[in-house]
């Protein structure tokens, strides 16, 4: 019988869970949880129905345009317009077909990049523990949880230390909740279950085994996973897109009801009319953009994951390239990440081996968080020779973010002892005295800024005898002896410099958000060339008002001693003062700033909970590796504006001249076939816009979403097309007197020209000649231009009703063209700016 959730698990005991799981103290076996995974499949919040591949394709179909072609197709079969009927049906079906296509190998690129962070579980599997991802878990496994991980299901537990987990996104409760085994009420609601835990939330601090009983669509996260969305909140990318869709909404309406009514009121054939009135708002449509937008951000999200850039989500793109200030801490950033135990001194500031041993032992015990600052600990003691002897573990209190130490105690000889280790502030706080005197806290206070000024990092260690008791607690922590100091240095990244040069040069402004000491701070700041001038500390941000924080948070360079609700607090000061603003992180503590950051940034080692609420993830903790990926956020997002500029202007132009053309011409200018195909040769090139080159001063500024300005260009140069299709219908009608046919001969020819003309001009602020294109972009522009010139004397042209033009009148066009793309090359500056 496959293992379904058992029903209020919670309010069971332990043992009687495991029984109905069919599950033990060591697990399931390897065979049994792959049967169980089968059964029950992937341990995913939101279970996906059909294949990837399957849904790609029937999206296509869910583009309103399309039904709008579908229906014109149908009204030419029943009227027995057979030709037009085929003809718009293979348009519609090459344009899908290719959208799939792409927007397939996006999302296959994709995946394979977002596979890189699976989330992983620790869990027992036939008696021993495991690393798995977090999908394959199944009801019955028991997992292992320890600070700064994500829990992977719903479950109880088995056993915890001083366990404290963030069940924000699921209760809304602010303050991390206490968990420990036990039996609750069967209709407790979820913040009472305390001895239950929910996927989804994350490990503040301690540690414990849960045994999971739901999986997948069966958790709570999984029932309202709708509202749980991490990101709901619109990015500035598809806020930007929305407006957009509205203003081509907008103007498609008023085409398609306009022109049809002129043309009815005229008395020219009503179903030509509504084809030709249907085609034109297709016409005005960018249809392939979601395709051509998707292929943009992969291709963009796979050249920076080759950066060391994975982007976990494409629309954040958007906001990495418009990005104006940048947050961080410094470890991995400013300095190599790797700390280094410079001195062990005891309490009056003397060289001491005997404060090194203590802190090896809180080092080598303690099970929960490991960092840096323990393996340098670990490290340096034995190098020196240490060892921990006769001394075993009897308990622990784990490190938390709130208390900023940790605690174990251990039994040698007979005597048990009570280590602490710890930030200074929060071990003085339990101290009552010092090893060989009084503790004189201003004395020490004032040692510890000279340390911190010489760019060392200072912890603390006390500790005092103990009775022996079953266990013990943080309320334990009180009246301990000061024994001595460590300090560490983590040398300065030897990159970091100019990294900050680049950001710089990029107008990105950085600034250092850490925890620890200002004095370490600033100097560590000035060691790799960073601003340090203004320095704001937790203690002054605590005093101030959001509204006097949002003005020196503009100014400040450096915020030392801050907690985690002050980087968040900090975040949204300057995202108030109209900054976008990223930061970086990789801790626990940091996951609510990179919630509210307008882009979260992590690196492939940070934390579960870090790691999983940040929008973009660095391979390594390296600010290099970082100004790289904001230029390619940047050239993503200038190739994604380029596509909206060229075919928004171009097919506004044309469907302008179309509409005119036909209230003053006998015949339509264009048949309904004739501009989807116009339509359809236009964008082919414009599939490689994604891997276009950019000029350097598209990258050099931040970018955002400018509607106003897409809009402007759109009008401007959709007149200017407009007025050269009036000279084209000028030298059709008047010098070469052309006739229905060769008129619309003619203008496909010149108005795909200019259409295809119009990319290089625009692809570039500088001048089109001295920009060089992709290759790709290109040869398939000038394979496309030579089809453009050859279609009319190809036997398929004349399907589309298309006749052959004499040398002269085609001399004229190209004329009339490279007329457009010089007047086009003068006017650009006053659209797009001027090249800096």
């Amino acid at each position: 019988m496959d293992q379904q959730t058992p029903d209020a698990y919670w309010s069971v005991p332990v043992a009687d869970v495991l029984v109905r799981l069919n599950s033990g103290a060591d697990g399931l076996t390897q065979s049994e949880a792959l049967r169980r995974r089968g059964a029950l499949g992937v341990n995913e919040a939101r279970r996906v129905a059909l294949p990837p591949a399957i849904r790609i394709f029937g999206d296509q179909f869910r583009n309103p345009l399309l039904w709008i072609l579908f229906f014109a197709v149908a009204v030419s079969l029943v009227v027995g317009e057979w030709v037009d009927a085929w003809i718009i049906l293979a348009i519609v079906l090459i344009g899908t077909f290719l959208g799939f296509f792409s927007e397939y190998r996006a999302s296959q690129a994709t995946a394979k990049l977002l596979s890189r962070l699976a989330l992983k579980a620790a869990v027992w599997r036939d008696g021993s523990m495991r690393s798995i991802r977090a999908s394959d878990v199944v009801p019955g496994d028991i997992v292992l949880l320890s600070a700064g991980t994500l829990v992977p299901a719903d479950g109880v537990l088995l056993e915890s230390k001083d366990l404290y987990l963030d069940e924000g996104a699921l209760t809304g409760e602010s303050f991390p909740v206490e968990k420990s085994p036990g039996v609750s009420e069967p209709d407790a609601p979820l913040l009472s279950q305390s001895n239950a835990v929910f996927m989804g939330t994350s490990v503040r601090s301690g540690n414990g085994r849960m045994v999971a009983a739901g999986t997948g669509a069966s958790t709570h996260f999984g029932k309202i996973s709708e509202r749980l969305r991490l990101h709901s909140s619109e990015t500035d990318f598809e806020r930007g897109l929305r407006q957009f869709g509205g203003l081509l909404a907008a103007a498609m309406t008023g085409f398609v009801l306009v022109i049809f009514g002129v043309n009815a009121a005229m008395k020219k054939p009503l179903l030509d009319s509504l084809l030709f009135s249907i085609a034109l708002a297709v016409g005005l449509s960018p249809e392939l953009l979601p395709a051509i937008l998707a292929a943009t951000l992969s291709r963009g999200a796979q050249r920076m994951a080759r950066e060391g850039v994975i982007v976990r989500r494409l629309n954040a793109m958007e906001n990495l390239g418009g990005m104006t200030i940048l947050c961080s801490d410094k470890t991995g950033t400013l300095t190599v990440g790797r700390m280094e135990l410079v001195r062990s001194v005891d309490a009056e500031g003397r060289d001491s081996e005997d404060v090194l041993r203590q802190a090896f032992l809180t080092s080598l015990f303690q099970t929960g968080m490991r960092n840096p600052i323990d393996d340098s600990i670990l490290e340096a003691s034995r190098a020196r020779g240490l060892s921990s002897g006769e001394a075993k573990k009897v308990d622990e209190v784990p490190y938390d973010f709130i208390r900023r130490r940790m605690t174990i105690v251990v039994e040698e000889r007979g005597r048990r002892e009570l280590l602490t280790k710890g930030a200074v502030h929060e071990v003085l706080e339990i101290c009552g005295s010092a090893r060989g005197g009084v503790l004189d806290r201003d004395s020490v206070l004032s040692r510890v800024d000279d340390w911190a000024g010489q760019g060392n990092r200072v912890l603390a260690i006390a500790g005092h005898k103990v009775e022996a008791q079953s266990s013990y607690t943080r309320s334990d922590e009180t009246g301990l002896e000061l024994r001595g100091f460590l300090l560490f240095r983590d040398p300065p990244h030897p990159d970091a410099g100019r990294a900050i040069q680049d950001l710089e040069k990029a107008c990105v402004r950085f600034k250092l958000v850490t925890g620890d000491h200002a004095g370490v701070a600033v100097a560590v700041a000035r060691a790799v060339g960073a601003r340090a001038d203004h320095v704001l500390t937790g203690r002054e941000i605590s005093e101030l008002r959001d509204d006097a924080l949002r003005h020196r948070a503009e100014r400040a360079d450096i915020f030392a001693e801050v907690d985690p609700e002050q980087k968040e607090r900090i975040i949204l000061a300057l995202r108030k003062r109209g900054h976008s603003v990223g930061f970086l992180g990789d801790g626990i503590n940091d996951a609510p700033a990179l919630h509210s950051a307008d882009v979260g940034i992590s690196v492939e080692s940070a934390a579960d909970v870090a790691r999983e609420a940040a929008d973009v993830v660095l391979v390594r903790h390296d600010l290099g590796v970082l100004a790289r990926g904001i230029r390619d956020g940047r050239t993503t997002f200038s190739n994604t504006l380029k596509y909206l500029y060229i075919t928004t202007s171009a097919n506004f132009g044309n469907m302008v001249s179309m509409a005119v053309a036909s209230i003053f011409l006998p015949f339509l200018p264009l048949t309904a076939t004739q501009i989807l195909l116009n339509n359809f040769l236009s964008d082919l090139p414009q599939f490689s816009i994604g891997g276009d080159r950019v000029d350097p001063d598209w990258t050099a500024r931040p970018r955002r979403w400018r509607i106003a300005q897409i809009r402007n260009f759109m009008l401007g140069f959709g007149v200017l097309s407009s007025v050269f299709d009036g000279v084209t219908f000028l030298v059709l009608l008047r010098f070469f007197h052309a006739d229905e046919a060769t008129f619309r001969t003619g203008w496909f020819v010149e108005s795909l020209l200019t259409e295809l003309g119009i990319i290089f001009v625009v692809r570039t602020r500088g001048l089109f000649l001295m920009s060089r294109p992709s290759p790709v972009l290109a040869i398939s522009g000038v394979a496309v231009m030579i089809l453009a010139l050859s279609v009319p004397y190809l036997a398929p042209g004349h399907w589309f009703g298309f006749v052959p033009l004499e040398p002269g009148l085609l001399s004229a066009l190209v004329v009339i063209t490279l007329a457009y793309l010089v007047v086009a090359e003068i006017l650009k500056p006053r659209f797009l700016g001027r090249r800096p």
